[in-house]
């Protein structure tokens, strides 16, 4: 397994320095000053390698561009509206050009609209940590009484509706504010920001589009751009939704591993794969983490290792995003089943044995209190969760490899 990094850029709190000191051997990092759907150059490309490989006194890092996340899939191609083949086009020239600078995982995904919800960015937590968390009765609150989406009552039952308000009619100006905006916060780093009244647009524009739909929009994009990706070696992972049930009236196609089974089938080869996030898969009980590793390890291409603590058991529910050893996910178990999955991958000669992961998200601690870095990406919080994850991979390669019967 091999440990990554994710990097912003030359903006992100945390340097190039910083990762090397983390104890990292590559990084994950994306344009995000590219618009959407526009096509990524070598020129571009080869800007961030370089930044990658220089540290700040200008000699080499060591390290590089491992995993591009994301090569974003515009919500032209999400709708195949407007530009959508164009968009298309452009996709796999990206791929070309990721391609010939020698990048090989591609991570990407397919919700509607928002690339991740949460109510809270930095909920405190007893310790004085703090980290993202969904609130349903929150969640509620906004979508009936800020965003005021038609057809919201439908999607939550009469007990949720009166929490919703009586949270609402309690909340201060400030904190409906806040609120608003860390629902429509999106994908860290990215281009792009919404106004409520773009998620209201953006909302409206996916009426017709059923879940069915959507995923048939998902299979034709990968039709495409799957066949390109094999010829140029590429592995192509698509992240789960976060959270991994319906909002908004949306549909989600990619919330649990039947809906990931019918994906991989639907366009079955080995570029066309997973990334694995424990952390937004983790969120539903009725998701196996370890078992699905087990069970589509050979199109797991990418591993995102974080926890989150359900608060519920429902299928729907709050949660929060816990340290990375004592959430609601066994990840001992989880990280077993993916060093068996490079067992069977360095047996059957494949050439991309070692796979990928990143401590995914963290809790804000000590320093990175108070440091306003990117929600959910603190450097001491993600360093202790890395070295969590660490310590449990070694375990399990020294019990494996102890002669039989031996005490411990």
């Amino acid at each position: 397994m091999k440990q990554t990094w994710r990097w912003f850029g030359p903006k992100d709190l945390v340097s190039i320095d910083d990762t090397l000191q983390a104890g990292v051997e590559g990084i994950v990092s994306a344009l995000h000053h590219v618009p959407t759907g526009a096509v990524w150059t070598p020129g571009e490309i080869a800007q961030r390698q370089r930044e990658i490989a220089t540290m700040k006194d200008g000699s080499p890092s060591g390290i590089a561009w491992d995993v591009v996340e994301s090569l974003p899939v515009s919500e032209d191609i999400k709708k195949q509206k407007g530009a959508w083949r164009e968009h298309i086009a452009n996709y796999k020239i990206s791929l070309k050009n990721l391609a010939a600078a020698g990048i090989e995982v591609i991570c990407y995904n397919f919700m509607p609209v928002l690339d991740w919800t949460r109510t809270d960015l930095a909920w405190r937590r007893p310790s004085g940590a703090t980290c993202m968390r969904f609130d349903l009765t929150d969640f509620a609150a906004f979508d009936l009484h800020i965003l005021k989406r038609p057809g919201a009552a439908d999607d939550f039952d009469d007990a949720l509706r009166d929490a919703a308000l009586q949270r609402f009619n309690e909340m201060t100006e400030a904190r409906r504010a806040e609120l608003a905006k860390n629902v429509v916060f999106g994908l860290p780093g990215a281009a792009e920001s919404f106004s409520l009244d773009d998620v209201r647009q953006h909302i409206a524009e996916y009426d017709s589009i059923s879940e069915e739909r959507l995923r048939g929009h998902l299979i034709d994009f990968l039709a495409e751009v799957t066949p390109v990706a094999e010829e140029l070696g590429l592995r192509l992972c698509c992240h789960p939704d976060d959270p991994p049930v319906p909002l908004l009236g949306l549909p989600r196609i990619m919330s649990t591993e039947a809906h990931y089974a019918a994906v991989m089938n639907a366009v079955d080869r080995t570029a066309n794969g997973i990334t694995l996030c424990s952390g937004s898969l983790g969120a539903r009980p009725d998701n196996d983490l370890p078992g699905m590793m087990e069970r589509w390890g050979a199109r797991v291409h990418f591993l995102h290792l974080r926890n989150v603590k359900r608060e519920t058991a429902d299928v729907r529910g709050s949660f929060f995003e816990d340290e990375h050893l004592t959430g609601d996910t066994d990840m001992v178990a989880l990280i077993a089943a993916a060093l068996r999955e490079e067992d069977r991958r360095k047996a059957e000669g494949r050439t991309d044995v070692s796979i990928p992961f990143r401590p995914d998200h963290g809790q804000d601690i000590l320093d990175d209190l108070g440091r306003k870095a990117q929600p959910g990406y603190p450097s001491i919080g993600r360093l202790k969760g890395l070295a969590e994850l660490r310590g449990a991979i070694a375990g399990l390669r020294h019990a494996r490899q102890r002669p039989h019967g031996m005490a411990g």
